[in-house]
């Protein structure tokens, strides 16, 4: 194992290339891409009971069923598109959570009506500022907080599903709003 592995995230590790490029050129860098936003929604919401990697693996099949992460054309689907998903095995096919993304896009372009992007609902969140912890274990990262518990209860007012606490801490760090890269790791930006 070389330095950089050694330093590394514990969970990016020893583990598949796609993960470890995953780590060390997306993850807890921020975004404010709505587009990027939208895919990593539905990612994390399809990771529900299941591995990040077995998410990750799907990923690009994922943007050809769905149409690129669309979310315009997502919220347009219909029982169609559903029966097509259900049926396509290179996504994970759980009928809610396939359901559940044109719901998602659908609240999405509500919150993006409101707010004029997504982009501002969810970086209002933290003043514009992403929050950049300092664990140096694994261990002491956080599955929830109280920032993902006011989200979640927020999304799920606004009609999003599958955007439990922990499912929507995932999702900030994903999205760069938090930055739990672990003190020493490479991809640690500041």
């Amino acid at each position: 194992m070389t330095d950089t592995e050694d330093r590394r995230c514990g969970w990016a590790r020893n583990t598949s290339e796609l993960m470890t490029d995953y780590h060390d050129s997306e993850w807890g860098r921020p975004s404010h891409d709505d587009a990027h936003l939208f895919e990593m929604l539905v990612l994390e919401g399809a990771q529900a009971g299941l591995s990040w990697s077995t998410v990750l693996n799907k990923r690009e099949n994922y943007r050809r069923a769905m149409d690129g992460f669309d979310f315009e054309r997502i919220a347009s689907y219909g029982q169609t598109e559903e029966d097509r998903l259900l049926a396509d095995p290179g996504i994970i096919r759980n009928r809610l959570k396939i359901a559940s993304a044109a719901r998602n896009a659908q609240a999405f372009q509500r919150v993006r009506e409101e707010f004029a992007s997504f982009d501002a609902y969810l970086w209002g969140w933290v003043e514009g500022t992403p929050i950049v912890n300092h664990w140096t274990a694994q261990e002491e990262v956080p599955v929830t907080t109280d920032l993902s518990d006011r989200l979640s209860k927020d999304l799920k007012k606004r009609g999003f599903n599958f955007v439990g606490s922990t499912i929507v801490y995932s999702y900030l760090q994903a999205t760069g709003v938090v930055d739990d890269h672990l003190t020493g790791c490479p991809a640690k930006r500041t």
